[in-house]
């Protein structure tokens, strides 16, 4: 269509402007918003939001048979994967299309330096999604990436040493980057970094481009600001900082021109 032609002339005429290459990734990269089923159905124009265009947060824990109350979330839960049904069938029922899954860890034994259970085989984020690919084969399952749960400090990402207070962008670029990759290889439809690393959507498309996963799209949150509105999250998860905040790498609250 019209669309087409004029992205084709954008390309014909930017060729020799040193551009044509980022502008060749840019069409590809079209292919991920409609890679699947639901993902198309949302590409349709439309002025209503009803229960299939909606996404529902789900926390799962790494222990078996539980249901754990979130007491800053009134009526939520912590769900092991064996528990999921309880939560998901009466939603499908009720139109539910698109699931995103967040990890908690109720053993802080299990957290380390690099969160090592963020991909973990075993851990509850890529059980669950493995478990929610096999039962529920038509659901749009999107996987959170952080670290902030999996790490003994609580932070989003990789300290250069255990008394640094900076965070170390590449290192923590290489490890999301990684858990993303694994994710995808458990089953999920949509990658959806929340950790705020300076090129994270880079490096994670990087990844996932160069290992057979072209086709999964990025959801990114793009404007994600320090603030105390992230408790009830927090208290979900489990991904309180151990030590100071996180204000040198969310955005401050008083700076809306950052987001845009």
């Amino acid at each position: 269509g019209m669309l087409t032609r004029n992205l084709h002339k954008t390309l014909k005429k930017q060729k020799y402007q040193g551009h044509c290459r980022y502008h060749r990734e840019t069409v590809l990269d079209l292919h991920p918003s409609i890679s699947h089923k639901v993902l198309r159905d949302w590409s349709q124009i439309r002025s209503n939001i009803t229960s299939t265009n909606l996404v529902y947060p789900v926390f799962v824990t790494d222990s078996p048979n539980t249901k754990n109350a979130i007491s800053s979330m009134p009526e939520q839960y912590q769900w092991s994967t064996d528990k999921l049904p309880e939560l998901i069938d009466p939603l499908m029922e009720k139109g539910l299309k698109s699931l995103l899954v967040f990890g908690a860890i109720t053993d802080p034994s299990c957290k380390d330096a690099t969160g090592i259970m963020a991909d973990d085989t075993k851990g509850p984020v890529y059980r669950a999604i493995k478990y929610l690919k096999e039962h529920y084969p038509e659901l749009l399952l999107m996987a959170d990436v952080c670290l902030c749960q999996y790490t003994d400090h609580g932070h989003c990402g990789i300290f250069d040493t255990e008394k640094s207070e900076r965070l170390n962008n590449e290192k923590s670029l290489d490890r999301l980057s990684e858990v993303a990759y694994n994710y995808c290889q458990a089953g999920a439809d949509v990658i959806a970094p929340s950790d705020m690393m300076d090129g994270r959507i880079g490096a994670i498309k990087d990844t996932l481009n160069n290992n057979g996963y072209r086709h999964v799209p990025v959801m990114s949150y793009s404007a994600k600001f320090a603030s105390c509105l992230y408790g009830p999250f927090r208290d979900a998860a489990h991904s309180k900082p151990a030590f100071g905040n996180r204000q040198t790498y969310q955005l401050p609250v008083g700076s809306p021109s950052k987001s845009l």
